[in-house]
């Protein structure tokens, strides 16, 4: 057996820089592996990682960019688009050139001088703020659960709603949970949470869900959705058509934002700004508001640190003991 040589992006890039009508632009080189040993270094990645990098890296190419490339064609690049591109998916843009070119075991020009200064000459015009997705606070919440209706999608979605929302869910650990994730204790539930955007080794997290102590319990709503819906295994969150007929299919992470947006216009609310994050932002932000301690936040949204947690307490503590509200 031939001994190969291999690094780990280059498995992870093999056919990735070449969109088909992109003939002109040269392919990365790999190295060849064997299947098995390849097939273990795709999976250390998450599959939207790649995707990701082939989508930010066929950008470039289609642009006019080349592998190898340069560092003013780089630069160039990054010029082109300094105005109408976020600083962060220019960034991202410029991970995927690096990795493209440590891949073929290139020279690799995003390292240089010239982009730095590039990119912090961007940051300075444009800001590095993020763009938030709105949260929708507690209050938001029981707003659009009073005005919700009994049927089937009713069902479906006040169930949705209260589960992100005292799990903190992002939306795709929403979507992802299953009949069997779902573990009923004397307290409430427990939901069992296999993978997430932070857990990609699938060493897995438990989430207390309590009874709630008002009309709006998140426990009785999922299981008033599971017995109406008659689901008993497979997806918890399922898409149901205009007829009120629910699929197979599993609710995309797309669908809990259309959900939230949906909801919020029909109590009166405006949607512009809220996403599928929604939830997951709402829930740290009004239990900063409520005083309960990062720690215990931290618990429930799985943050690593209080330091990523802390866009959302500034944001819960900016009318606590304000210095104006005294005042005025």
């Amino acid at each position: 057996m031939h001994e190969h040589v291999f690094t780990r992006h280059n498995v992870l890039l093999q056919g990735l820089t070449m969109a088909p009508e992109v003939g002109r632009n040269e392919v990365i080189r790999t190295h060849e592996v064997e299947p098995r040993v390849a097939e273990l270094i795709r999976l250390s990645v998450a599959d939207n990682t790649r995707i990701a990098y082939r989508s930010d890296l066929d950008h470039f190419l289609r642009w006019g960019g080349a592998i190898p490339a340069t560092p003013e064609m780089v630069a160039a690049y990054l010029a082109a688009f300094s105005e109408t591109l976020s600083v962060a998916t220019l960034q991202r843009r410029i991970a995927a050139i690096s990795v493209a070119h440590d891949a073929g075991g290139l020279p690799n020009p995003c390292k240089s001088i010239l982009i730095r200064s590039t990119l912090n000459a961007i940051k300075r015009v444009r800001g590095v703020a993020q763009k938030e997705a709105k949260p929708l606070l507690k209050e938001d919440l029981f707003a659009i659960l009073e005005v919700m209706g009994d049927c089937v999608k009713d069902a479906r979605d006040r169930a949705l709603l209260l589960i992100g929302f005292a799990g903190a869910f992002r939306r795709s650990e929403l979507v992802g949970l299953d009949v069997s994730d779902v573990e009923r204790v004397r307290q409430g539930l427990i939901l069992h949470l296999r993978k997430s955007k932070t857990d990609q080794l699938g060493k897995g997290r438990k989430i207390g869900i309590p009874f709630g102590r008002g009309r709006h319990c998140p426990v009785s709503a999922i299981d008033a959705w599971l017995e109406r819906s008659g689901i008993v295994q497979g997806a918890v969150f399922r898409n149901i058509n205009r007829h009120g007929h629910i699929a197979d299919s599993r609710l995309s992470g797309e669908g809990v934002a259309i959900v939230i947006r949906e909801r919020l216009r029909a109590a009166g609310g405006d949607p512009s700004g809220f996403s599928g994050h929604s939830l997951r932002a709402g829930f740290a932000t009004s239990a900063s508001q409520a005083g309960v301690t990062s720690l215990k936040i931290r618990q429930q949204t799985g943050h690593a640190s209080d330091a990523m947690l802390a866009r959302y307490i500034r944001d819960g503590e900016l009318f606590i003991d304000n210095a104006a509200g005294v005042l005025l």
